[in-house]
């Protein structure tokens, strides 16, 4: 079953049932698929076809499902995209992806109209404006016939494509298959029992694999409701829960860290909460005792990858906690813990973690070298020192590649070094993480100044930003005389 099959089968079966809901908005599973296959039709009359590769770049609204979907049934790639990304970030991605066409908002269309003339496989361009009825978007919506033929498909046909941080500073596109995620859209019904019944508050972006798979394609495999918040405050989503009578929340640490530090969620009725899955980055430990004596709800958290559709490893609500765990791998999947020379280790022992199954994405996009040196004899290498336990716990230790998470999003620092070499006044750069409580880390650097040039921080951080999404600027730039590149770097 492909992912558009999968959806029609659920807006058959609930077509009156609510499918998404947004601010004021209410779209049944029967409107979706009505506005999907109009805008599939609108895409085909286009000329996309099978196989083709189709940006999306939107924030977290019913448009992004709508144009997921379309994409889906028509049998394109859907390259969800960052709605930070900066024009010099969306080159790359548009340009290295092969996108022919780019779906986004009137506000952030003007980043694809300073590169467009640099993309001359990128033609198409259909953008969803919020302050209208009479969008491009909207019209296709409209006029599009609602009547689609799907084309044939198979298990390993590429679905998505999301890219991650490479090592060498620049994003690799990681392919997934409709097979990757179609049956990972099974994994809260099959791990959680959630149902039709349930409301799930999708807040972490749709455009990320995490977002995509637990409050997306999970929420709609069963036939749920999506209440859908793209600028939201933790009193926000509290008076959320209560009016939406939310049932579970898919999100990283920093908004179940908020929820704790709240000091007025006493007068909002959260008794419809009954799960709530932290994923993304790993929370402080000490913090899930907090949650659930303030809230009477454990957290369940999980460990997953792009390149693994993401979810490899979760903590069951019907099984023992441990603390400082991310659980036991899902149902399809393997797990192993290696030395360097790829050696198996015994339990206890700290190694890299090496994933295996079902979610394993294809491999990345036109990069054979990258990919042969994550992939190699039918495992993942995810870059992540771990250790299991007799019982098949699985424990993140530390990290063996270079990488900073911040709120839920990798960042690698070549790609940040690179950026601050292009100044002019800059000789050296070496980007760290440095601990920050709500986001996680933060991006630091360590800059060396050419001789004779002078520089400050405040000019290098304007610098950074016009190249990298936000996330990724450095928070804090220290001068030093040199860098020490010869072992673990303290931040």
């Amino acid at each position: 079953m492909s992912l558009g099959q999968m959806l029609e089968e659920t807006c058959a079966a609930f077509p009156e049932r609510v499918a998404l809901i947004y601010e004021e908005r209410r779209i049944t599973y029967e409107e979706l698929n009505r506005a999907v296959n109009a805008l599939g039709t609108k895409l085909k009359e286009a000329g996309f076809e099978k196989g083709d590769k189709l940006a999306i770049m939107l924030p977290n609204c019913p448009e992004f499902v709508i144009a997921y979907f379309a994409a889906q049934k028509i049998g394109a790639v859907a390259v969800t995209i960052n709605v930070l990304s900066t024009p010099y970030e969306l080159h790359h991605l548009l340009s290295n992806s092969d996108a022919k066409g780019l779906i986004t908002t009137a506000s952030l269309a003007g980043k694809f109209e300073e590169i467009k003339k640099e993309l001359p496989l990128c033609r198409f361009l259909l953008i969803h404006d919020e302050q209208t009825v009479s969008s491009p978007f909207q019209k296709a919506i409209k006029e599009g016939n609602p009547s689609l033929t799907m084309p044939q498909f198979h298990d390993d046909d590429p679905a998505v494509m999301i890219y991650t941080s490479g090592l060498t500073g620049k994003p690799l596109g990681a392919v997934l298959t409709q097979r990757n995620l179609r049956i990972q859209a099974d994994l809260l019904k099959v791990v959680c029992g959630t149902t039709e019944e349930d409301r799930g508050l999708a807040v972490i972006p749709f455009f990320h694999s995490f977002g995509a798979v637990v409050n997306m394609l999970c929420a709609l495999r069963v036939g749920a409701s999506i209440v859908i918040m793209d600028h939201f405050s933790v009193e926000g989503i509290l008076s959320t829960i209560e009016s939406e009578k939310i049932t579970y929340i898919a999100a990283v640490p920093r908004l179940f860290l908020g929820m704790i530090l709240h000091e007025n969620e006493r007068k909002y009725d959260l008794s419809s909460l009954k799960l709530c899955i932290s994923g993304g980055a790993a929370m402080p430990p000490e913090y899930f005792a907090r949650f659930e004596e303030k809230f009477g709800i454990k957290i369940m958290e999980g460990y997953g990858l792009t390149e693994a559709s993401p979810v490899c490893t979760f903590t069951r609500p019907y099984m023992k906690h441990k603390p400082g765990s991310i659980g036991t791998v899902v149902p399809g999947v393997e797990a192993k813990i290696v030395d360097d020379n790829d050696h198996d280790l015994p339990p206890g022992e700290i190694g890299e973690l090496l994933i295996r199954g079902y979610n394993v994405m294809k491999g990345y996009y036109k990069d054979e070298a990258a990919t042969a040196q994550v992939m190699r004899n039918g495992w993942l290498h995810t870059g992540d020192l771990a250790r299991m336990d007799e019982e098949g716990y699985l424990y993140i230790t530390g990290r063996k590649k270079r990488m900073i998470i911040v709120s839920g999003f990798n960042v690698y620092p070549k790609e940040v070094e690179m950026v601050l070499c292009m100044h002019p006044a800059v000789k050296e750069a070496l980007a760290v993480g440095k601990e920050d409580l709500l986001r996680g880390e933060v991006v630091k650097a360590r800059v060396v100044k050419k001789e004779g040039m002078e520089v400050s921080e405040r000019d290098l951080i304007r610098h950074c930003r016009k190249y990298l999404s936000s996330y990724k600027v450095p928070r804090e730039i220290e001068f030093v005389e040199s860098l020490c590149h010869g072992g673990p770097v303290e931040p």
